[in-house]
């Protein structure tokens, strides 16, 4: 038989549950705001999907340091090349979600998913994007023994040796791969694909003349055109771009083409959404410095910034977007 004390103990507990329960819960909505105050207390870890001497490498480099500057801890750059960005963008998706393990992406991370057969990620739902840091056109250039030097001539001699001019890329499922796909598809011609592990690579075998012909980024092209040892065609910007006025747009001889990178920075998902605005409102800032503005043109780039939301944006067109050009073209790596 119970005792009067006896029974009165359960109801005693879980009273004294309860409120210990309700201190939690009250404390709760409070905590991500918490972390945002303290954060970050010891260093960041940015992931970039591909190797060093690429535009991703070249421009990361750069985030880096401003958001380093502006949160006044160290931000290390992790160069994971590889599969065009797969790898990187993997070990990113299974970081820690508080806002110590960021990733440096661009036009790969939405083409990926529909260029390889298995992806262990989903690129919308795994991330949270930060910030749209630039926007880069990408350039057509060759070797200067190529024997064109206008998108018309090369479409003309691309179509006299169906099958016979190489061309090279960052690797499969880059932007550079994809956006010569694009090029194929609408020009009708049928070029050979290079792959290379990183553009850097790809940049020195065009310098040698071991290979004629790309499209990729104009950051780390533009210094060999402008020194003449490569040939700049055109920039795949629906217009020309103020950075190389000289050149004209693809479009302007392949109406309706269209490519323009942009690299950003991302989060895993469930990164308390104040780390999230902390790291908008820092790189913002920066992006706001006339000194950077001009760091970032003199390698062919527009500095962009914006909100989260209007990054998400452009994230989810081009997811549909790049999703077709995929399936149009054929391509695919495994």
């Amino acid at each position: 038989m119970k005792t009067k004390d006896e029974g009165v103990t359960p109801n005693a507990s879980a009273i004294a549950f309860a409120l210990v329960l309700g201190a939690v819960c009250s404390v709760a909505p409070f905590s991500s705001a918490s972390a945002a105050q303290t954060y970050p207390d010891r260093p960041i870890r940015l992931i970039v999907g591909f190797p060093p001497g690429g535009a991703a490498d070249i421009l990361g480099r750069i985030a880096a340091q401003q958001l380093g500057d502006a949160l006044g801890q160290q931000v290390v750059v992790d160069n994971r090349g590889g599969a065009g960005g797969l790898i990187a963008t993997e070990i990113a998706s299974k970081g820690a979600p508080n806002g110590y393990t960021l990733l440096f992406s661009s036009i790969p991370h939405v083409i990926n998913p529909h260029l390889y057969k298995k992806v262990n990620y989903d690129a919308i739902k795994d991330f949270v994007p930060i910030i749209q840091f630039v926007a880069v056109p990408l350039m057509m250039a060759s070797h200067p023994s190529l024997p064109a030097g206008s998108v018309k001539e090369l479409i003309a001699h691309a179509k006299g040796r169906p099958g016979q001019l190489n061309y090279g890329s960052g690797g499969s499922g880059s932007s550079s791969h994809l956006a010569m796909e694009l090029f194929k598809t609408m020009a009708g011609v049928d070029l050979v694909h290079i792959p290379y592990k990183g553009v850097g690579p790809m940049i020195t075998d065009m310098l040698s003349g071991q290979l004629k012909l790309t499209i990729s980024s104009a950051v780390p092209l533009s210094p060999q055109v402008k020194s003449g040892r490569l040939r700049g065609l055109a920039v795949t910007s629906p217009k020309r771009s103020a950075a190389f006025p000289e050149l004209p747009a693809i479009a302007e001889t392949v109406p309706g083409y269209e490519v323009v990178n942009w690299f950003g920075i991302f989060a895993p998902a469930g990164t308390p959404k104040p780390v999230i605005a902390r790291i908008n409102a820092a790189l913002n800032r920066a992006l706001q410095s006339a000194e950077l503005v001009k760091i970032l043109n003199a390698r062919g780039a527009d500095a962009v910034g914006g909100a989260p939301e209007a990054f998400a944006k452009v994230v989810n067109a081009d997811f549909a977007k790049w999703a077709k050009v995929v399936k149009d073209s054929g391509a695919r790596v495994d």
